[in-house]
């Protein structure tokens, strides 16, 4: 017996249902790892680690900013230790691990020269700016030029705190001025203030900022805000280790409802793209 289904799939109309292609797993680069607190006697091991527990997660490649001792107003000579640290533990994985050189431009001088011998003259490929000064000072504007001739990543630590913040810490409103001040100059809005429904408004009209999600508590609803307000292409995934765990930051990209596409840009693509250029210069295949 013939049925109305039997006859129209010999007819060639109702085909079998082949389920969809599956898709390819997004390359995940990680913006914001530090080896401060991960497991290990120095800073080789702790490194180590941590690119043990990116593995895990299916983490291809990590930024790693500063050396083995907490965050404060640095001296030169603390500057030159922490960047130390780092080139040694950055030694073995120049193909997965890629390093910020950590500067204070409170010391305008040093942190130029250190720049030069770090990125300039060395392996790394990127700028951490921390406490000494706001973004808003002028006295940035030397640090994010020679960035620019370089083609460095630029990433500001900024967070907003009800209590007030350090001295020296800047809020995404100092980010926010700097970068009106270089609107082709590309920079990073570290952690996004840390009150990410403060910080997205403050520098979504300059063009040049990049989001951070890292370091805050998984919230429902950050990447959405995001992409919503400034486009996925402004928005970078980023763990926050060792202080954070990569998995529950990660969940911040995984599980938004947002676009897979989108979802690929923040967890790496707009990381390649921003970091290409000069890593391409240092012999690292992207």
């Amino acid at each position: 017996m013939t049925t109305r289904r039997s006859f129209l799939k010999q007819a060639g109309i109702l085909g079998a249902v082949r389920p969809a292609p599956a898709q390819p797993a997004p390359r995940i680069w990680d913006l914001h790892c530090h080896i401060l607190n991960a497991p290990g006697r120095t800073p080789e091991e702790r490194l180590e680690r941590l690119l043990e527990f990116a593995d895990r997660m299916g983490i291809e490649r990590i930024c790693v900013f500063k050396g083995a001792r907490g965050d404060r107003d640095m001296s030169p000579a603390d500057l030159r230790e922490q960047n130390d640290e780092l080139l040694r533990a950055l030694k073995p994985w120049s193909h997965r691990a890629f390093g910020f050189v950590y500067l204070n431009p409170k010391h305008l001088d040093f942190s130029l020269r250190e720049f030069d011998r770090c990125v300039r003259d060395g392996p790394m490929v990127g700028i951490k700016l921390l406490l000494g000064e706001l973004a808003s000072s002028p006295n940035l504007d030397p640090i994010v030029e020679r960035a620019a001739s370089a083609g460095a990543a630029l990433f500001q630590h900024t967070w907003w705190k009800t209590g007030g913040n350090m001295p020296g810490e800047s809020t995404p409103l100092d980010m926010a001025a700097l970068a009106a001040r270089h609107p082709t100059v590309p920079m990073i809005c570290g952690h996004t203030g840390g009150n990410w429904e403060l910080g997205i408004r403050a520098v979504r009209a300059f063009k040049n900022l990049s989001l951070d999600l890292a370091g805050s508590d998984p919230t429902a609803g950050f990447t959405e805000m995001a992409v919503r307000e400034v486009g996925a292409e402004r928005v970078l995934y980023g763990s926050d280790s060792f202080g954070r765990s990569f998995a529950s930051q990660l969940a911040k990209v995984k599980d938004a409802n947002i676009p897979d596409a989108a979802k690929g840009l923040i967890l790496g693509g707009n990381l390649r793209r921003m970091m290409g250029p000069i890593l391409k210069s240092k012999g690292v295949r992207v």
